[in-house]
């Protein structure tokens, strides 16, 4: 729709002043005129974006995704209650058998178009063939937002490229095995009057759209509460009123679209993610009996500690007990990983496990990561190619057990 208005406006201007001038140069105009039959888009998106560039950039950094405690804290607040208190349109409260019942949860597919900037390309493969596997092994399916990609893409483009991913995730719905959360990027779900519409074109049914759910149980007479929700609360662009909601979503997106203008958000900037993935942090620690997973960073998390801060923990452990190689083989890995990880907790030795961040499903090398609830454990997960074989690694695991016993108690300070 975007390029279709900027068109209508921008083609007058070039016929009624461009035209006259370039007659008196005809091979200039000869030239111009070519160019712009080949690639009338291209043509206005230049001019265009060499305008708008800075302003856009601006007004993006200017009201965007830096994370603000007191907002998040707040929307959090807001969401938990919201969905305790019955409200269905907020996210569902879906009770579960700690020992056996299975979630599978996967967040930020970022589908695309198949063109040069989608990113879920690589991971298409990994991704099937993972939605296999955990059908195969009835999981439930927590789709977790961001799924598609609607800051750069029409909702007909992602269709048509993914059919195979809308198939493989439709065999969960018709099983009831479900639930789909919005994100920022694919805020569409959330405020467009015909999303319900779009969605049962989509799946063949249809599909609620929810902000969060909460998943609870029992550990050992212990109550526990999991909180599953994309993660962008306390954003500004896509987290207040009905209106802000609106033009990010319908104007404000597909203009940095066509534009070719990245929006400002903390999967790509490394001290911003780590600073909203602390702050959620903060939020879980605070509260008793409650648990938090999000995505929205691309960062995983698991039991409060990214793996660059895992990986420390483990080296203080391994030197403490004179492990000489494993002491080296940490060493080593430290190295390559502080190159994703700009920040360290200082108090990652103490952090209370209540907060996980599933990661995505877009890395550049095809690898996708998520977080399995199954037979009574928590685990982070990764899914890779190796010698042309998909394969299920477990990167980090604890009990449910564990983590609701030292989920008892809040932390009376965080900071």
């Amino acid at each position: 729709m975007l390029p279709t208005v900027v068109t209508q406006m921008i083609v007058p201007c070039v016929t009624h002043c461009i035209v006259p001038f370039a007659v008196h140069h005809r091979v200039a105009f000869c030239i111009f005129n070519f160019y712009f039959l080949i690639h009338p888009l291209s043509f206005i998106q230049r001019i265009l974006r060499r305008i708008l560039f800075k302003p856009i950039s601006w007004a993006s950094k200017r009201f965007s995704s830096k994370p603000d405690k007191e907002r998040i804290f707040k929307s959090l607040d807001a969401l938990h209650e919201a969905i305790i208190s019955g409200n269905e349109k907020k996210g569902l409260v879906i009770p579960f058998n700690a020992t056996s019942d299975r979630f599978i949860i996967f967040s930020d597919q970022h589908k695309g178009a198949r063109n040069g900037a989608d990113d879920f390309a690589p991971a298409e493969k990994n991704y099937l063939d993972a939605l296999a596997y955990y059908q195969q092994e009835d999981y439930f399916f927590i789709n977790l937002g961001d799924s598609e990609e609607l800051w750069e893409n029409t909702l007909g483009q992602v269709k048509k490229h993914n059919a195979a991913t809308f198939t493989a995730e439709k065999a969960f719905i018709q099983k009831d095995k479900h639930i789909k959360i919005f994100g920022n990027h694919d805020l569409l779900w959330a405020n467009d009057p015909l999303a319900g519409y779009y969605l049962k074109n989509l799946f063949g049914q249809k599909v609620p759209i929810h902000e969060g759910v909460i998943l609870t149980t029992i550990v050992n007479e212990t109550p526990l509460q999991i909180l599953c929700t994309h993660g962008h609360q306390g954003d500004l662009q896509s987290d207040g009123n009905w209106f802000s909601k609106f033009f990010v979503s319908r104007i404000w997106a597909p203009l940095q679209s066509y534009l070719s203008i990245n929006p400002n958000s903390p999967a790509f900037y490394d001290e911003v993610k780590s600073l909203h993935n602390s702050i959620m942090y903060q939020w879980s620690a605070l509260h008793k009996d409650i648990m938090l997973i999000t995505g929205h960073t691309h960062q995983p998390v698991f039991a409060s500690l990214t793996h660059l801060e895992r990986l420390y923990k483990q080296l203080q452990y391994a030197s403490k007990n004179n492990q000489a190689d494993k002491v080296s083989e940490l060493e080593d890995e430290i190295k390559r990983r502080e190159r994703e990880y700009k920040t360290l907790s200082v108090d990652y030795l103490t952090m209370k496990p209540g907060y996980f961040n599933s990661g995505c499903c877009c890395y550049s090398d095809g690898d996708i990561t998520g977080l399995e609830i199954s037979n009574g454990w928590l685990r982070l997960v990764k899914w890779k190619k190796e010698n042309g074989i998909t394969l299920r690694i477990i990167l980090e695991e604890m009990s449910l057990t564990q983590l609701a016993e030292e989920n008892k108690q809040p932390l009376s300070n965080t900071n």
